[in-house]
């Protein structure tokens, strides 16, 4: 069973996943695009209970364009966004893709709000698109 480890910069917030991915994905809206402080964001889904949480978290509740209410946890002391529950599938985790720092990490499978996708970015070949 693969177990992946994730943190933010500080190293004060770790996440610790088994097993594999659920789903990763890459999503362009402008909301991630603000959170990540870069052109889209890439989270990759856990079942909840195989993730565990070490540290201090702040969490921000962001209500999304359709309502759906995200809980975004950051490290208090560097702010890095590590992971992010969403009220409406708390069964899953998403933990931020860089968190990991692993660059063999599982390419996304999907890709969202790509009407706000950035003309440069390329998504992966054989990625289910949603716009």
């Amino acid at each position: 069973m693969n177990i992946r480890r994730a943190s933010c910069c500080c190293g004060q917030l770790v996440v610790t996943c088994k097993g594999d991915p659920v789903r990763v994905s890459m999503c362009h809206c402008f909301a991630c695009q603000k959170r990540t402080g870069s052109v889209f964001g890439a989270q990759a889904r856990f079942k909840t209970e195989e993730v565990t949480v070490e540290g201090r978290s702040t969490d921000y509740l962001r209500i999304g364009d359709e309502g759906n209410r995200v809980h975004f946890h950051f490290c208090p002391d560097c702010g890095s966004t590590v992971y992010y529950r969403f009220e409406s599938a708390p069964e899953f985790t998403a933990v931020t893709v860089g968190a990991f720092a692993d660059p063999k990490f599982p390419a996304p499978v999907f890709s969202v709000y790509e009407d706000r996708k950035h003309a440069w970015v390329v998504v992966p070949e054989g990625a289910e698109h949603m716009a």
